[in-house]
């Protein structure tokens, strides 16, 4: 019996640190993750996209806006988006992941971004065959449940 009283005060605890944590006020509101083609989805992140690729699996384009350099790519399917996310995350970075896209940049610029765009952030420990980590892919210790293997010919560019 003297246990129970000990969990309901850990319980509490954790859901008071959970409630002061999550609403700090540190961060923006993020808002619906947009959609649309690339143009679109440059033109709500307020850039002028520069297409680099423009193929009938994925659109890329160099963009730069007031919060800095970035890549946007937009994908056809979502398995498509998905191989390409599996194959960035053997170089590392910060992505900002929304339906059928994905920008990629610096970390504040992609944090920065999501204010605008929605989405998920999603980081990815740089890969090293002599790491000796057990390649888990997530030297941040960030466990974002997506699959870790890399799909060959995915195609990413920085």
């Amino acid at each position: 019996m003297r246990l129970r009283p000990h969990i309901v005060r850990l319980a509490c605890a954790a859901a008071l640190f959970t409630l002061v944590t999550g609403c700090g006020g540190e961060e923006d509101p993020v808002p619906e993750t947009v959609t649309g083609s690339l143009e679109e989805i440059a033109d709500k992140a307020d850039c002028e996209p520069n297409v680099q690729t423009d193929a009938a699996e994925l659109r890329q384009a160099n963009c730069r806006s007031g919060a800095g350099r970035f890549i946007l790519t937009t994908f056809a399917t979502d398995r498509g988006q998905r191989e390409w996310i599996n194959e960035a995350n053997d170089y590392g970075g910060t992505y900002l992941v929304g339906r059928k896209w994905v920008v990629s940049g610096e970390e504040k610029v992609v944090v920065s971004l999501r204010g605008r765009l929605g989405g998920t952030v999603e980081r990815a420990g740089h890969h090293s065959g002599s790491s000796g980590t057990g390649g888990s892919g997530h030297s941040d210790g960030h466990d974002d449940g997506h699959s870790e293997e890399p799909e060959e010919g995915a195609g990413h560019q920085h």
